[in-house]
């Protein structure tokens, strides 16, 4: 698929979606309420009641427990959603998984008001199959995503992340003049307390001020300049851990806010307009791009299947390029 274009997204219809392996023992109430946060656990409940909900093709009660690889599937009212890009490419395709290359402004699974226009449905109803996301980038990140194509895949797949045992290479843009040759960031993400927006984090190399934090995560990233203009850098990053905004945090927190973040960008009152559809163009001229300036370029890893070895790789979309009129081979 290349060309975008919109779904319908106010047409009722029957959405299927696999119990992906983390998932194994759960309450399909429960699952429902966590996977599709639009509606309450409550609302799943009535609509389980209603014989709305089906495991395997069977009605069921709220407190089945789930098994990886089943299908649930149910009968959604219109639901108005946002349009976005479904210009999504295929990179490479095996027997056991499919990676992707995701453009910016596409959710990769439901979340939120977005539902039938993510990534995820999109390709099941396209190929008609279950896929399961291994890696999930935001829906303003563009890059590589990785689907397994089996509950066994995913399992397999997912431990490859878990052990650290793929190699990760992001490129962003950000404001300032980012210091040049290898740059280790070791430390902790934390709440920020400083700021208005509940789920922004802040990046601290101090193990004691961390410890003051009950949801503190350890974090290492890795970071190497590109190129610099304008006031601008083009930054290289591997992230050696998988945590919430790891690099979008860790990058502002050192000085350097990242080019069209509404949250982690020079002024998160942005994300608070944003989110309440008053964000003006002088705040996307502060930003400069109407997207976060990051990119998941490559993925590096050996199969856990037949041991192949495998480098995934897309290029950085000219939006992001051009902020540095980079002309920089970036693998």
């Amino acid at each position: 698929m290349t060309d975008s274009e919109t779904f319908p997204t106010e047409q009722p219809r029957i959405v299927r979606a696999a119990v992906p392996p983390e998932s194994e023992g759960m309450r399909l109430d429960l699952f429902l309420a966590k996977r599709f946060t639009y509606q309450s656990r409550t609302g799943w409940q009535d609509l389980i009641e209603q014989g709305r909900l089906l495991v395997g093709g069977r009605m069921v009660r709220s407190s089945r427990k789930l098994h990886a690889g089943e299908t649930v599937e149910f009968m959604t009212d219109g639901i108005a959603e946002p349009e976005v890009d479904t210009s999504y490419r295929i990179l490479l395709e095996t027997p056991e998984f499919i990676a992707v290359d995701k453009p910016a402004c596409l959710p990769v699974h439901p979340s939120g008001c977005y539902f039938h226009n993510t990534l995820l449905m999109l390709m099941q109803e396209r190929y008609g199959r279950p896929y399961y996301p291994i890696n999930r980038l935001d829906r303003e990140t563009s890059g590589v995503v990785l689907f397994a194509k089996s509950s066994a895949a995913a399992k397999a797949l997912t431990a490859l992340f878990s052990t650290h045992a793929i190699r990760k290479t992001y490129y962003a843009s950000v404001f300032g003049e980012f210091p040049s040759g290898h740059q280790m960031r070791n430390g902790f993400l934390i709440a920020d307390d400083h700021s208005e927006v509940r789920k922004k984090r802040r990046y601290t190399e101090d193990a004691v001020t961390a410890s003051n934090y009950q949801d503190a995560e350890s974090c290492s990233t890795e970071f190497e300049l590109v190129e610099q203009n304008n006031g601008i850098s083009l930054v290289k990053c591997f992230p050696n851990t998988g945590r919430l905004h790891q690099i979008r945090a860790t990058l502002y927190s050192c000085g350097f806010p990242m080019v069209g973040d509404k949250l982690y960008g020079p002024d998160d009152r942005i994300y608070l307009r944003f989110i309440d559809d008053t964000i003006t163009e002088d705040d996307y001229a502060l930003l400069i791009l109407k997207r976060q300036a990051l990119h998941a370029c490559s993925l590096a890893f050996q199969s856990p299947f037949d041991g192949q070895n495998f480098f995934v790789e897309c290029p950085l979309p000219e939006e992001i390029l051009s902020l540095t009129n980079s002309e920089t081979n970036v693998y």
